[in-house]
């Protein structure tokens, strides 16, 4: 194992400087996108729909990024030492990621049960099933921050700033958990969800039309969702393997990576603003593809039976 020196695992201020670059347009545009969205879903729509819950909580997550991000730029810039405020701008900041990856994993999922299973979908789905969800995994994320320093707390000196190279576990099951397994079931229902949408046999102009904004949207957000995350997930599983190593030599650039990812990760609270966008529109018009496929079903099945004979007299 490589001793590794202050030379090499001390970030360049080049660093700092992009993240200022990046974060302050963040800021400017995340805080009135968010505000003004969580005015649209909480005030002008009419019908709480499980999508609507789902965007709420969003919003919420991008609201906890948007409010600790002047602290870890502060943090970051004048190695703010560990205490009680660092531990808890961490633990509000930490929730953000995770967060915003379950509750679109949640809303794949809803869609894929909305599309694929209508007839069961009244039974599985209601707006108050997505909130008690949602309600439960705030409490464990919560709990997990809280619990998380306890176990690592010790091992770093600065706010923000990994410089040891002993193993995180728990960052390990962060990444298998928290992305890897979300991330292949946005992919899957996302790709089912498409493809049962292509297959429909939609005889007016209107539910043509329909199903093609829907797979535009549904495209998009999964496009979305893999450009802002991946990045940085996988520059965390190459720390965490050059942290088992003891590769102090590639530590730096390592770290560097994982900066620059997190940059675009934390985009997400002003990208989210398509998904606002999108989920308004299709709380409006997307309800009544629902129907569709509905009748998709009953025709499939009908269509099935065999014929009665008709009785003469």
């Amino acid at each position: 194992m490589e001793n590794c020196t202050k030379d090499n695992t001390t970030l360049p201020s080049s660093i700092v400087l992009f993240e200022l670059i990046i974060y302050i347009p963040v800021l400017s545009l995340g805080i009135p996108l968010n505000t003004f969205a969580f005015w649209v879903f909480c005030c002008k729509l009419k019908r709480w729909t499980e999508t609507r819950v789902y965007m709420i909580n969003l919003m919420v997550a991008d609201g906890f990024l948007l409010f600790a991000l002047p602290f870890l730029i502060y943090f970051t810039k004048y190695n703010h030492p560990i205490d009680n405020l660092c531990l808890t701008i961490q633990n509000v900041y930490s929730t953000n990621v995770p967060m915003s990856i379950l509750i679109i994993t949640l809303i794949a999922i809803d869609r894929y049960i909305a599309i694929k299973f209508p007839l069961k979908a009244k039974i599985l789905r209601s707006p108050l099933k997505s909130a008690s969800i949602c309600g439960f995994l705030w409490i464990a994320l919560i709990i997990y921050s809280c619990l998380r320093p306890k176990f690592h707390g010790g091992q770093e000196q600065y706010c923000f700033q990994k410089q040891s190279i002993q193993p995180n576990y728990s960052l390990l099951f962060s990444i298998i958990f928290g992305y890897f397994i979300p991330l292949g079931i946005v992919i899957f229902c996302s790709v089912q969800v498409i493809k049962c949408l292509k297959e429909k046999m939609a005889t007016s102009p209107y539910e043509r039309k329909l199903i093609q904004k829907a797979i535009h949207i549904f495209s998009v957000n999964l496009c979305v969702f893999i450009i802002c995350f991946s990045p940085f997930y996988i520059t965390l599983l190459l720390r965490f393997a050059v942290d088992v190593a003891g590769a102090c030599s590639l530590l730096l650039k390592v770290r560097v990576s994982v900066r620059i990812c997190a940059c675009l990760a934390n985009t997400n609270c002003c990208l989210d603003a398509f998904c606002y966008y999108f989920a308004a529109k299709e709380s409006q018009e997307f309800p009544s593809l629902f129907p569709i496929s509905a009748r998709s079903k009953m025709n499939q099945s009908q269509e099935s039976q065999p014929p009665t004979d008709q009785v003469t007299t």
